[in-house]
């Protein structure tokens, strides 16, 4: 008995089931699959992006650091999102002469960045915890479909008078089908959602450096 034998002789709900755990296959795998390049980009842009605002504000040029930030260049970069807003955040504080203190500036300007960050956190995360909801609950989804291919091979003995193999074979075969595809669904979902929370993790170690750095620099700079 082949897979399209088994298919066959699925009834509607356990097709139905199957048809289930494919969706949250295929959903699972383009998540992972844009998650997966979104951060690939985002690291590949933040290396070009970080020495050259470094130089740009080394030699004071806060508007060139500014414009780079802006750049299309580095719309995926995490670091340029949360140094932009301490940038801009700065430059308007110093050009609008508002009167304030060192100290208020600094907060004004490190409150800017965590706005900046913990929204950057949270688009990096975006769809991941998606992976979490299908890896823990496809097993349970392909086990109801297991529970109802025992249901047809009960049904099968009590149709025929019979307990052999020949009775039940069927809704057997369709039960185990069913587990094995719930596992297969939430497998990857479970590898895919380890490996993006690390990665999520890793930029916001970064986006907390940079923000450091940056506040720092504007330290020095008042000073």
């Amino acid at each position: 008995m082949n897979l399209v034998d088994i298919w066959n002789q699925m009834g509607p709900f356990a097709k139905g089931i199957a048809f289930v755990l494919f969706v949250m296959s295929m959903l699972s795998i383009g998540v992972a699959v844009e998650r997966i390049y979104t951060f690939v980009q985002a690291r590949k842009q933040s290396k070009l992006y970080a020495p050259q605002v470094a130089k740009h504000l080394k030699d004071g040029r806060l508007k060139d650091a500014i414009a780079i930030s802006t750049s299309k260049n580095y719309r995926y970069s995490h670091l340029a999102k949360v140094v932009l807003a301490g940038l801009q955040e700065y430059q308007f504080q110093q050009e609008s002469g508002g009167g304030l203190s060192r100290e208020d500036l600094m907060d004004t300007v490190r409150r800017a960045i965590q706005r900046a960050s913990a929204l950057t956190a949270s688009d990096l995360k975006r769809m991941v915890p998606a992976l979490a909801t299908i890896g823990s609950t496809a097993p349970f989804v392909g086990l109801l479909g297991t529970v109802v291919g025992v249901i047809n091979a009960f049904q099968g003995i009590a149709a025929t008078g019979s307990g052999g193999i020949g009775a039940v074979s069927a809704g057997i075969a369709e039960a185990l089908v069913e587990t094995a595809l719930g596992l297969l669904v939430a497998i990857p979902a479970v590898w895919f959602y380890n490996y993006l929370t690390g990665r999520v993790e890793y930029f916001n170690v970064e986006m907390d450096n940079s923000s450091s750095e940056l506040v720092d620099y504007f330290i020095k700079k008042t000073a």
